[in-house]
């Protein structure tokens, strides 16, 4: 049944559900972001200092030292912006959830309204057949 409401309930549930899909992206960020922590974290202790030898194989290794510490700062950086967006998500999703389920409560509010007025019209109808009946059944 439409009401004037429907139009409305499905555009709010179009824009939940694409909160929902901002959502899940975020999860899926979150985890990009974990692997590529762990995975720079794992290679800086790959990363074998020596032990003796050369100054430039010491400032090679140095040199690499900080850049692989340069990058697990980028990746802790990335999976804090990651987590920010994951809440600004949930709370998006969360607000257009309460706004779907507002107008879809406005939705089933107006179809109570015309479903009585179908009844209260069908009731003095029906009053009418029987009102006519009686008074030919009095003839």
């Amino acid at each position: 049944m439409k009401t004037r409401f429907s139009s409305l309930v499905s555009l709010k549930k179009s824009a939940m559900e694409k909160s929902e899909r901002v959502v899940q992206r975020a999860n899926a960020d979150i985890n990009s972001a974990s692997v590529a922590l762990e995975l720079s974290y794992n290679s800086l202790q790959d990363i074998d200092t020596p032990q003796s030898g050369n100054i430039a194989i010491l400032l090679a290794s140095r040199a690499l030292f900080n850049s692989q510490r340069g990058l697990i700062q980028k990746n802790k950086d990335w999976l804090e912006y990651t987590h920010k967006q994951l809440n600004l998500a949930k709370e998006q999703l969360k607000l257009d959830m309460i706004e779907f389920e507002k107008f879809k409560y406005l939705e089933l509010q107006e179809m109570k309204k015309i479903i009585k007025a179908q009844e209260l019209k069908e009731a003095k109808d029906l009053d009418e057949i029987a009102l006519m009946t009686f008074t030919r059944n009095q003839k």
